[in-house]
């Protein structure tokens, strides 16, 4: 059942209650009215009763005619007289007591018989034109009622069967779907949430196909970087190895050329080494098995450091508390982002990183000196670092200021660390 239709049924229930209350109220005061009437018509009969007996003459029919509520006819010998047809009706009988209505059969000295009653006929129909005019006003103003419901919600259910098809097809993927402009203030205001609620959806689907982008172009040039330090650096250093071992044969009578050889060949080794764990490091970052978040994010801005030659200072205030595995790893990445982004764009000569624990969880502030400038569009290291927040159930607050640098801010609840 539409929700109109719901709206006419309670209505007609309610106008179907009020009448009724107002029928029984009528009813009640009709019946008390009534009873007065009766009262003094049963006067009326009485004295009307006396005179016929006295004197049979002074009923003329000009008088008895124009009586109201009282009825008098005369009655032949072998006449009988029957109920009265009015009170056999249900309106009759209920204004009217059985043991009232009863008419009175006067035997005058001449041989007639006299029938006086009290006449209920002009009350009863009284009584039934209100209730007539009753029910005919509670209709019509039921009619007008529903009429004026259905003309007043006619634009509100316009607006919801347009923003019903217009929700079907936001969920068939038609993102550009819009609401046209209503001249009504609430309609024209969900018009408006409407829409901007398609067009941050809008909005987010092209930004999600972008991101999707910018993650399949990082994860080649991460595979491309990957393959040319395993040609270029690792390559070498085998090719080097396989030389020099080569370079050993021919030189098995020269104790000199050998030593000389195996050093080379332990420095080759040794980068080789170094080389892999750069690469391990980079995939996985190993020493969170072995180390504190603390230790491990200050080894990872040492080598940052030592690296892109621009000073990172690490604060450690109060106890770190110990967090899972899979928080440590998001955190270390985030770090590691945020820390590769300032290498990149901010132009940089000094980096503080902030990390404080507390009762009430851990914080993370990263502020760097450079030049402050926001980026035209969030790129992929802006944009990992909120997934990595979200994942972590943190709050990431990024802020920047032309000339005084970007500082992030993280607040991790104490419910994201195991104590």
């Amino acid at each position: 059942m539409s929700a109109l239709w719901r709206i006419n049924l309670l209505v007609s229930l309610f106008f179907t209650l009020v009448t009724l209350v107002c029928l029984a109220v009528l009813l009640r005061q009709a019946s008390h009215d009534v009873q007065r009437e009766l009262d003094a018509a049963s006067g009326v009969v009485r004295y009307l009763g006396e005179m016929a007996e006295r004197d049979p003459d002074s009923l003329k029919p000009g008088l008895t005619d124009s009586l109201r509520h009282v009825r008098v006819r005369w009655l032949e010998a072998d006449v009988v007289t029957g109920p009265d047809p009015v009170l056999s009706d249900w309106l009759g009988a209920w204004l009217y007591p059985a043991e009232l209505s009863a008419p009175a059969v006067l035997q005058l000295a001449d041989g007639r018989r006299l029938h006086i009653s009290v006449d209920p006929s002009d009350e009863v129909e009284e009584v039934r034109d209100s209730l007539l005019q009753l029910l005919v006003l509670f209709s019509l103003a039921l009619l007008l009622c529903l009429l004026a419901i259905r003309w007043a919600l006619r634009p509100g259910m316009r607006v919801l069967a347009e923003l019903f098809g217009a929700l079907v097809r936001i969920a068939d993927g038609r993102l550009d779907t819009r609401l046209p402009p209503h001249r009504f203030a609430e309609a024209r205001e969900l018009a408006e949430h409407f829409n901007h609620m398609a067009a941050a959806l809008e909005d987010a689907r092209l930004d999600n196909e972008r991101l999707t982008q910018a993650l399949l172009a990082l994860q080649e040039r991460e595979r491309t970087r990957l393959a040319q330090a395993l040609h270029d650096d690792l390559g070498q250093y085998l090719a080097g190895i396989r030389a020099r071992v080569c370079l050993l044969r021919v030189q098995a009578d020269q104790p000199a050329a050998i030593r000389e050889t195996a050093a080379h060949l332990e420095q080759h080794s040794l980068d080789l080494q170094n080389g892999f764990r750069a690469l391990v490091r980079d995939l996985y970052p190993v020493m969170l098995d072995h180390l504190r978040l603390e230790d491990a994010i200050g080894q990872l801005a040492e080598q940052w450091q030592s690296t892109q030659g621009i000073e990172c200072e690490v604060r450690l205030r109060g106890p770190i508390p110990t967090l899972s595995m899979d928080a440590k790893v998001h955190l270390y990445r985030m770090v590691q982002e945020a820390l590769t982004n300032v290498a990149r764009h901010a132009h940089a000569t000094r980096v503080c990183l902030d990390l404080r624990g507390d009762p009430l969880g851990l914080r993370l502030l990263i502020r760097d000196d450079g030049h402050g400038q926001p980026a035209e569009r969030p790129g992929v290291g802006l944009r990992s670092m909120l997934e990595h927040a979200r994942c972590l159930g943190a709050r990431l607050r990024v802020r920047h200021r032309a000339g005084k640098g970007w500082a992030l801010y993280l607040k991790l609840p104490l419910q994201g660390a195991t104590s």
